[in-house]
């Protein structure tokens, strides 16, 4: 055996709208006034549909650090001057008018707290919110046509029960001999606090209210605090001892599908004085509680629910028709959010945190359910709304799914305090207007004849008129025509009877009374024709009359339906030209950017170019820099390797004179030695005078002379030797430097057919063809020497001059001693055997050398003369 499979109970499959068109929500924005003139604003009305928000200061909305302005635009702006009278104009007005016409409205107030949502719900004295006007034009329209009390009553299950007139006079005198509190009149005594709620010059009403129809107004009031809803209008019974809490109400759905609260009173009430009372004997048991922010501030959502009953009348339109499927039941829902708080401003403590906990979140659900209604609509998803979450959004699924018209009027407080709040209001009311809740359709109108209580109406006047002309009842009238049938009729017989027994009079009696009664007869036939075929064309005629008023109502409701067309293009227009007037300020604004953008373009390809010239100028100027610079490197180089390569043969030329002095100084000594031993030569005379050697200084090596070095161009001499030609027919640039010394020596260079200079110049060197350099500097022995440096002059490829050397004549001279006796070197020799003062050391001596080189040679002298000292006789 299979058992089968328990079964799940199916989903409802969601109801679906009852109209394809759709309109958004209608997002309305009021800013409340400052509370003090020296508080900072940061709400600034721009237009009639746009607000911007600053930041205040010391508040940073950006990251980096900038002040950020951010604009909202709604259906309607109210600033601070507007009146509570304009604002239902433009906002409950139209939804008071589609209540009377059999459609659901939902108008709900929304804000942080302080920011004026009661006071524009309820207002004051003098200054009514939309709940009292509302009120107010919805009892001046439909006043004239309501049904007596108790005719149409509610059931326990969201609907409308009808009773005849017997009932309802029974049902009216159970309740007032019942403890049931009396309803109130408008001849009562009004609260002084909710007296003088509306001038009578502010009053109004609608237009085109059904008169074949009879009204009904129910009241009920709710709250929902904690998530609970609790019935402000229930009557507990007060005991003083132990009393009783108030008991929470639940939502249940009725056969339509429409959420209700069940077991909430509803109070039929037949004026807007009446109406209101009910409402402000519910409004003080409404949580309030002062906080920080607000001396009165509301803890919990408040409900006014308006339910109009509408019965048409019978054919006569003289009663109600028994008939509870043709009753149409619309209603008002006016809402009063409890603002949105933090907890660090308010000082909640305690209960009141929780209370806060609870309605911030309700709200949070409010906002979840509208995200997501938004993408499923914009985004074409069929993601599950949290209706379920909270009672606030359960209560009113049915409008947002297309059971009415939803508003919302956003109230803002302008203080800087309330700026980060209100950014999270005006995101949240910006998104809301995205929705699209469908359009309610209109009722159907039931079968009967439009206009029969004004024709009920008009005979019952015209009846009257006719009595009171007359002055009679309308039975006097029936006797005449009785009279006047019976005179039409045939003439009775004598009916004197004279004998008992005559049977002719009785016979003939009988015969007249039955022509008479065939003739009645016969009248009563033609008469039941008569009203027969009258009956008919009555029917005819009234059918004929029927089917043109059902084509005057089906034009009218074409002509409604063009208007409405006309009304919704014309709302498209303005939507268009609304967003057309927004796109060309963007288009502005864009084109703004854009020539900011071209302008920073231009500049900044100016500035690019700009430093592209001076990069290449600076590359530019760096390669000659480069080449500058190698250039000097390489001249710098070569000098150096040249001045090193001069410093080397200078030191090399130095060494070997000094080697080739003590060469020369041993030959002396070896010679003198080898004179001593030769037999027979006489000792030489003794020694005077020891001569002074040099000092210290004298025998330092040579310093660098202070002569500036030969020209940079610099050529390897030649090897061989050859005689100075400077007594020949050449032209001679004489290089004599500024810093010579004039030794005043006998033998001084003669150069005929020079140009004497300083400093040797191009221009110079262009008109000679020899160069000689006098160069002085430090001998080796302390002694000053001249160099004369010699070379040619030879052009070079580039037209300038270039000098080659060629040899080198020196030019020595040596201070004597006081004269003495010459001697040989080895007499007087010191006892250690420093024999380095010998022949050599005589001024004969060294007078008798002279010596010749070349420069810049690796070899000694070119040519040696040694002067050979003379005996002297004994």
């Amino acid at each position: 055996m299979i058992r089968q499979a328990k079964g799940r109970t199916p989903r409802r499959p969601p109801k679906k709208p009852s109209s394809t068109q759709k309109d958004p929500v209608g997002v309305y924005c009021r800013v409340r006034p400052l509370g003090a003139e020296d508080e900072e604003c940061c709400i600034e009305v721009i237009s009639s549909s746009t607000i911007q928000l600053h930041a205040p200061e010391g508040f940073k909305t950006n990251r980096n650090g900038e002040y950020k302005e951010t604009q909202y635009s709604f259906k309607k702006v109210f600033g601070v001057s507007i009146s509570q009278m304009e604002l239902f104009e433009h906002v409950a007005k139209p939804l008071v008018d589609d209540l009377i016409h059999g459609k659901n409205g939902l108008l709900f107030t929304y804000g942080v707290t302080g920011s004026g949502k009661t006071f524009t719900m309820t207002g004051s004295p003098g200054q009514g919110g939309l709940l009292p006007r509302s009120l107010d034009m919805l009892f001046n329209s439909i006043g004239p046509y309501q049904a007596k009390r108790y005719v149409l009553k509610t059931d326990d299950k969201n609907g409308i029960e009808v009773q005849n007139e017997v009932d309802a006079l029974l049902e009216r005198q159970k309740r007032e001999n019942m403890s049931f509190p009396k309803p109130s009149s408008s001849r009562q005594k009004l609260d002084p606090e909710i007296a003088d709620m509306i001038k009578s010059e502010e009053a109004c009403k609608t237009d085109g209210v059904d008169e074949d129809s009879s009204y009904s107004i129910f009241v009920s009031y709710i709250e929902i605090y904690n998530n609970y809803i609790y019935d402000l209008l229930e009557e507990n019974q007060e005991d003083a001892i132990k009393p009783k809490p108030p008991q929470s109400k639940i939502l249940r759905e009725d056969q339509n599908h429409n959420m209700y609260v069940s077991g909430c009173m509803e109070v039929e009430v037949k004026s807007a004085e009446e109406a209101f009372q009910v409402f402000w004997r519910g409004q003080k048991k409404r949580k309030v509680a002062n906080t920080r922010l607000n001396r009165e501030s509301s803890r919990s959502h408040s409900v006014l629910i308006v339910k109009l009953a509408q019965a048409p009348l019978d054919a006569d339109g003289d009663n109600i028709l028994q008939d509870k499927n043709q009753v149409t039941v619309s209603q008002l829902c006016l809402v009063d959010l409890a603002g949105s708080e933090r907890t660090g401003r308010t000082g909640a403590e305690g209960t009141r945190i929780r209370e806060a906990g609870n309605i911030n979140q309700s709200l949070l659900n409010l906002r979840t359910c509208i995200e997501i209604l938004r993408e499923n609509q914009m985004c074409g998803t069929n993601r599950m709304v949290p209706y379920r979450d909270s009672k606030v959004t359960h209560l009113f699924k049915n409008y947002f799914d297309g059971e009415g018209k939803v508003k919302m009027v956003v109230c803002v407080n302008p203080k800087a305090d309330d700026y980060e709040e209100t950014v999270l209001v005006m995101r949240f009311a910006e998104m809301t207007q995205e929705v699209e809740v469908a359009r309610p359709v209109d009722r159907p109108i039931c079968g009967f004849t439009p206009g029969r209580r004004n024709r009920n109406q008009a005979f019952k006047e015209e009846l009257s008129r006719k009595l009171d002309e007359r002055g009679g009842p309308i039975d006097r009238d029936v006797h005449f025509v009785i009279n006047h049938l019976v005179h039409s009729l045939p003439p009775l017989p004598s009916c004197e009877l004279t004998d008992p027994h005559d049977d002719i009079t009785l016979p003939r009696l009988i015969e007249a009374l039955r022509n008479r009664h065939r003739i009645r007869q016969l009248m009563i036939d033609e008469y039941n024709n008569a009203a027969n075929r009258m009956k008919s064309m009555l029917q005819e005629v009234d059918s004929i009359r029927i089917s043109k008023d059902d084509l005057i109502h089906e034009q009218n409701g074409k002509l409604v339906d063009k208007d409405k067309i006309i009304q919704n293009n014309k709302a498209e227009i303005e939507r268009l030209e609304k967003k057309a007037r927004m796109q060309d300020h963007k288009i502005d604004i864009l084109q703004k950017t854009t020539k900011i953008y071209e302008d920073d373009k231009r500049s900044m390809k100016y500035e690019l170019e700009t430093r592209d010239q001076r990069l290449q100028r600076e590359q530019t100027d760096k390669r000659r820099m480069e080449q500058r610079m190698h250039g000097v490197v390489t001249d710098t180089q070569h000098k150096w390797e040249k001045e090193c390569d001069r410093r080397v043969n200078a030191m090399q030329l130095e060494m070997q004179n000094k080697l080739w002095v003590k060469d020369e100084k041993l030959k002396q000594l070896k010679a003198i030695v080898t004179e001593s031993k030769t037999p027979g030569r006489p000792d030489p005379p003794p020694r005077q005078t020891q001569p002074q050697r040099p000092s210290r200084e004298e025998r330092l090596p040579a310093k660098r002379s202070a002569s500036p070095s030969p020209a940079p161009t610099v050529t390897p001499v030649r090897p061989l030797h050859r005689r100075s030609r400077s007594a020949g027919g050449e032209k001679w640039v004489d290089h004599k430097p500024s810093s010579s010394l004039d030794l005043g020596t006998v033998l001084q260079p003669v150069i005929p057919n020079a140009i004497q200079v300083s400093t040797p110049s191009e221009k110079a060197l262009s008109k000679c063809d020899r160069y000689v350099l006098t160069h002085q500097e430090v001998a080796s022995d302390g002694e000053i020497q001249t160099k004369l440096i010699k070379g040619e002059v030879i052009k070079t490829r580039g037209g300038g001059q270039a000098v080659q050397f060629t040899d080198i004549e020196t030019l020595k001279q040596e201070l004597t001693t006081v004269p003495r006796r010459k001697r040989k070197s080895s007499e007087g020799a010191p006892a250690n055997g420093d024999g380095t003062d010998g022949t050599w050391t005589d001024v004969e001596t060294r007078c008798s050398v002279a010596l010749e080189m070349r420069a810049g040679s690796n070899m000694g002298p070119g040519f040696e003369h040694h002067g050979i000292t003379k005996r002297r006789k004994p």
